[in-house]
């Protein structure tokens, strides 16, 4: 059974756009000219994986984002014309799975929604895994997260990366092989995609003792916090 994807996005050219080769890349698509009228369809039967535009009448992306993900951990996509730093930072901060920019390539679009289901799939069809630190545990078979046993919520890609970083806990990781492995992406990209998930998860990590430490030029490891480095 092919996947169904939500488009939300005012601009009727490129709702056609993209559900076109959406559709030819097999999936199954529903557009919507409003985010509210995609809520209202995503109350009644969840999609696997929601595109949002900001700028829209109603409810712009952004918010619908956060409201989201209030209940469901569907990955989302949110597409915009709005290329600042804040923008991309925001957009990844309040639990989108990625941010492009328009105008993109339909083409990269399908390219980074088969990378997000290619990694789901992956996850859920190797054996059971339970990776450890700091009383911090991850399940790859069931993609569930608790810290000292309590649930621990974060987004698909979120959860990659730290799945990544656990099972390479005693090394540092290059951005690139971060982009390689959990984004699945083999040639040169942006590297702020690594940076921005790497901004929201140090906020929620915060109540932890996981930290998420940069390694300048390079990428990044896992340490304890301790009194010298307390966040």
């Amino acid at each position: 059974m092919s996947k169904l994807i939500y488009v939300a996005d005012d601009e009727k050219n490129i709702r056609s756009l993209m559900e076109t080769f959406l559709k030819s890349a097999g999936f199954t698509v529903k557009t919507f000219e409003t985010g509210d009228a995609l809520y209202q369809a995503f109350q009644e039967v969840e999609a696997d994986l929601i595109v949002l535009d900001i700028m829209m009448p109603g409810t712009d992306g952004l918010t619908l984002c956060t409201n989201i993900r209030k209940t469901s951990q569907v990955p989302i996509i949110i597409v915009s014309a709005r290329d600042t730093e804040m923008d991309r930072i925001t957009g990844i901060t309040i639990g989108s799975d990625d941010y492009m920019v328009k105008p993109f390539s339909p083409v990269e679009l399908i390219a980074r929604i088969q990378g997000i289901f290619r990694r789901m799939s992956y996850q859920t069809s190797s054996p059971q895994t339970l990776l450890s630190f700091e009383e911090m545990t991850i399940n790859e078979q069931t993609r569930q997260m608790t810290y000292k046993d309590q649930a621990f919520d974060v987004s698909p890609t979120e959860f990659d990366f730290l799945a990544y970083m656990f099972t390479n806990k005693d090394r540092a990781v290059s951005r690139e092989e971060l982009l390689k492995h959990v984004w699945h992406f083999d040639a040169t990209v942006d590297t702020r995609a690594t940076d921005d998930v790497v901004k929201r998860l140090r906020k929620k990590l915060m109540p932890t003792k996981v930290r998420i430490a940069a390694v300048w030029g390079f990428g990044f490891r896992l340490e304890t916090k301790d009194e010298n480095h307390p966040s």
